[in-house]
C-alpha cells in the first residue's frame, strides 16, 4: 500500500471550560473552534487551512440550523472544505467519522480531514435556568431522541431510563447477585476514576473508591436502580475535542517526526433494532459482540494483541458486556481518558476525547489500541483500531458494515402487547429515584405465558414490592407475578 493512502492521526486537540459563572461559559462553536486549533498547534501548525473536509458530531446543548459546521469551517479558515455533521447524537459518532476520514484518504478522495465536537451542557443549562426552564430537559427533551407513547408512559424515554432494564437481565444471565454485579462495577468504575486521575484532559480528578462508587447517599444519589450518580455518564460539562487525519506521504512531506503519527486501522459496525421494545433480548448485544469480533479479524489480532482499549462507559451494562466479548480481565483499564463518568460525557463526543487521550498514548511506539462506542441504548455500535506503527492489517480499505452477520444471528422478537392482563414472568426491571433518593416508581418488561412482551409499572407506595425488587434477597427476573388494570396504564403485583 502506497504512502499515500495510509491514514494516520497527525494532531488532536482537547478543551475543557470551566467558567466561574456558568452564564459566561463557551458555546459549543466555540468548543469546536478551539479543539481544532489545539489540534493544528499539535500536529505542528498550518494544516487547517489544507482541510479538504470538516466532519462535526451533532451536539443537543445549543441546537442550530445546520449551519454550525459551515460557520466553523470558515472559522479555521478552511471554507473551500466539503462538510458534514452526523444525524444524531449518538456516543459512536466520532469513530464512525474517524473510519470514514481513514476511507477518504486511503480511497484518495481527501488529503486532510478534520473532526470536531463539543457540548456546552454547563453553559446551555445556566441559560435553560434563567428563562424559567428545568436544565435537566436539554438531554431528556432533545427533539431527535424518538420515543414511543407506551415506553413514554411507563417512564421508558432517556438512556438512564433503559440501560437498567439491560444491567438486571445480564447479571441474572452471568448468574451474579446483586452483590457481585455491584462489586464488578465498582471496580471497573474505580479504575476509571484512577486513570482519570492522571489524565490531565479528564474532568473529575478527585479519584473515587468502589465503595464510594457503588454507596448511596446525599452526594451520589439513586437514579435507576441499581445505578447511582457515580455510575452513570456526567453530561454536566462544557467540553471540546477534535483530530486531523492525513495520509503517511502528506504527514512526511510536512517534516512531521514519525514518533507522532497514529496509525488507522480498520473499524467495523453495526445496529441494533432502533425501538427498544423491539429488542430480541435485553441480555445481550448481537450488533455489538459482531463489531469487536469484526474489527479484531480485519485487523488480523487477536484480544492478547491488544495493549489498551477504551470501552464505552455510559452506563456499566456497556463494558461490562464489551469486556466479556474480548475476554478482557476486570482489572484491566477499560479506559485511556477516564470514562464518561469521570473523563466527561460531552454528549456524542466522549469518543474524540477518547480518540484524542489514545493517540498521545500510543505515539512513539509499536503498541495497538481498540476503541469500542455505541449510541442510543446500544443502538448503533462501531469500533476501530489505533497503532503506535504500520501493521499488516491496515493494508487495504473495506467496508466497515458487518450488519449483515449481527442479523444473521438475530432470533425471534416478542410479540408487544399493551393490553395484557393475568400471569407474567419478569424479563427485567428497574425502579427510577427522584432527587430526594425515595423511589418514584418501579417499571418491569414481562412475558405472558404466550411469550408476549408487556409493560407494568409498581408504585412507590408498594414498599414491599419495591424492596423486594431493590435489596438483593432474591433475583426478580424470572418471578411470576399478576399484570392488572391500573387507570389506563398496567400495575404489576408480585
Amino acid at each position: 500500500m502506497q504512502a499515500e493512502n495510509i491514514a494516520v492521526i497527525v494532531g488532536v486537540g482537547q478543551i475543557n471550560d470551566r467558567p466561574s459563572e456558568a452564564m459566561d461559559g463557551m458555546d459549543s462553536f466555540g468548543l469546536m473552534g478551539e479543539a481544532l486549533r489545539r489540534a493544528d498547534a499539535d500536529a505542528g501548525d498550518g494544516w487547517l487551512g489544507d482541510v479538504d473536509h470538516l466532519a462535526s458530531v451533532d451536539q443537543i446543548s445549543f441546537p442550530d440550523d445546520g449551519s454550525l459546521v459551515q460557520r466553523l469551517a470558515r472559522e479555521i479558515g478552511a471554507g473551500r472544505a466539503s462538510v458534514e455533521t452526523t444525524d444524531m447524537p449518538h456516543g459512536d459518532s466520532p469513530v464512525r467519522l474517524l473510519n470514514e476520514a481513514a476511507l477518504r484518504i486511503a480511497r484518495g478522495e481527501a488529503r486532510v480531514v478534520a473532526v470536531a465536537g463539543g457540548e456546552a451542557m454547563i453553559t446551555a443549562a445556566a441559560q435553560a435556568k434563567a428563562k424559567g426552564l428545568r436544565p435537566g430537559d436539554i438531554l431528556r427533551g432533545s427533539a431527535k431522541r424518538k420515543t414511543s407513547p407506551l415506553r413514554q408512559a411507563y417512564g421508558l424515554n432517556a438512556p438512564v431510563d433503559m440501560y437498567p432494564i439491560y444491567e438486571n437481565a445480564l447479571r441474572h444471565l452471568w448468574r451474579q447477585s446483586l452483590a457481585e454485579g455491584q462489586a464488578e462495577t465498582a471496580q471497573l468504575w474505580s479504575g476509571m476514576a484512577g486513570v482519570a486521575q492522571d489524565c490531565p484532559d479528564a474532568w473529575i480528578r478527585t479519584g473515587a473508591t468502589g465503595d464510594e462508587i457503588v454507596m448511596d447517599g446525599p452526594s451520589n444519589r439513586r437514579i435507576a436502580h441499581p445505578y447511582t450518580k457515580l455510575m452513570v455518564a456526567n453530561a454536566s460539562v462544557n467540553q471540546g475535542a477534535g483530530f486531523l487525519v492525513t495520509s503517511l506521504a502528506e504527514a512526511q512531506r510536512r517534516n512531521v517526526p514519525l514518533d507522532r503519527l497514529v496509525y488507522v486501522g480498520q473499524g467495523a459496525a453495526a445496529k441494533e433494532p432502533a425501538e427498544f421494545l423491539d429488542r430480541e433480548s435485553y441480555a445481550r448485544s448481537l450488533s455489538m459482540e459482531e463489531v469487536l469480533r469484526a474489527t479484531l479479524e480485519f485487523n488480523e489480532l487477536t484480544p492478547d494483541d491488544l495493549d489498551m482499549v477504551e470501552l464505552y462507559s455510559c452506563f456499566p451494562c456497556v463494558p461490562k458486556m464489551a469486556r466479556r466479548v474480548l475476554d478482557w480481565p476486570v482489572d484491566r483499564p477499560i479506559t485511556s481518558f477516564g470514562g464518561l463518568t469521570f473523563g466527561g460525557a460531552p454528549v456524542a463526543n466522549y469518543m474524540s476525547h477518547a480518540i484524542a487521550t489514545m493517540v498521545q498514548d500510543l505515539r512513539g511506539g509499536n503498541r495497538v489500541g481498540l476503541l469500542y462506542a455505541n449510541g442510543g441504548i446500544v443502538t448503533t455500535n462501531h469500533a476501530i483500531v489505533l497503532s503506535g506503527d504500520f501493521r499488516a492489517g491496515m493494508a487495504e480499505p473495506r467496508d466497515f458494515d458487518v450488519q449483515a452477520r449481527a442479523d444473521a444471528r438475530r432470533g425471534l422478537v416478542p410479540v408487544l402487547d399493551a393490553d395484557y392482563t393475568g400471569p407474567a414472568v419478569i424479563e427485567s426491571w428497574t425502579v427510577f429515584y427522584n432527587r430526594d433518593n425515595q423511589p418514584l416508581r418501579g417499571v418491569v418488561i414481562a412475558r405472558s405465558p404466550a411469550g408476549d412482551r408487556c409493560l407494568a409499572f409498581v408504585p412507590a407506595e408498594d414498599q414491599a414490592a419495591i424492596d423486594l425488587l431493590t435489596d438483593g434477597r432474591i433475583d426478580p427476573v424470572g418471578r411470576t407475578g399478576q399484570i392488572v388494570p391500573a387507570q389506563d396504564l398496567r400495575r404489576f403485583v408480585l
